[in-house]
């Protein structure tokens, strides 16, 4: 039996067809959110870190409403490292999974003050050794505190470029790394934003507004929801005030 160690499988390229309709689609999508954003508010690093910590399996709405709350009472990372479990608890226990995201919170603060001086770094091979953070909630940092590009591959964003055909796998890491190939790296951010807009307002989980959807032509799951352009309309959600 030899010993000599089996050749890596060679790095394919993405078919052009498929390149030059998901950026066209990106460019749409650009086209009808141009205000697309990160939608959980914040101020600095830190804040933006615990928001998007508390922001899983809830929404940016309801965490907007707990964060003020929150960071009042501990504005960085040092205060919150010494809060109280309890009353941390009691504040963001409307976010769901509260004693869980308390935890969270109240480890990568004792973490980031042990280690980091109490800063967020801006590192990804840092930031995914915090407790309670992932690619996703890095990405999530380091695009929008950081300005350094990245793709968020949350539900939405899963579920938009499966039906878009952009990729067949389902494990997050292998998501990100498919659709980088896809599009220049300066893009990543701004698409993660374009396509999680997309997902709250028309690509819904359940009955897409496909009828009102300006991808329509070009999306291979046209057809999943009602094709109705009135009915389509109705399904559509505004926008954040």
């Amino acid at each position: 039996m030899s010993n000599a160690s089996v050749a890596p499988e060679p790095i394919t390229k993405p078919d052009t067809a498929l390149v030059r309709r998901a950026r066209r689609m990106n460019r749409i999508l650009a086209e009808t959110y141009p205000d697309a954003s990160c939608e959980l508010d914040f101020t600095d690093p830190y804040e933006l870190l615990v928001a998007t910590v508390l922001s899983a399996q809830s929404t940016d709405k309801r965490v907007n409403l707990v964060t003020p709350v929150l960071f009042a009472r501990y504005p960085d990372a040092a205060a919150m490292a010494e809060a109280d479990r309890a009353v941390v608890e009691e504040i963001v226990r409307p976010t769901g999974f509260f004693r869980a995201k308390t935890d969270s919170v109240l480890r990568l603060s004792q973490e980031l003050v042990l280690r980091f001086d109490g800063k967020v770094p801006g590192r990804l091979k840092d930031l995914v050794t915090l407790p309670g953070v992932g690619r996703k909630t890095a990405n999530v940092v380091l695009g929008n505190a950081f300005g350094m590009p990245g793709i968020t591959v949350d539900t939405h964003f899963k579920r938009l470029v499966t039906r878009f055909g952009w990729t067949t796998k389902t494990d997050p890491d292998d998501i990100e790394a498919e659709i980088a190939r896809l599009f220049p790296r300066k893009d990543w951010t701004q698409l993660s934003h374009n396509i999680i807009w997309h997902g709250r307002r028309r690509c819904h989980a359940r009955n897409p507004a496909c009828g009102a959807c300006p991808l329509a032509r070009l999306c291979p799951a046209y057809g999943e929801g009602t094709t109705d352009p009135v009915k389509a309309a109705k399904l559509i959600r505004e926008p954040r005030g």
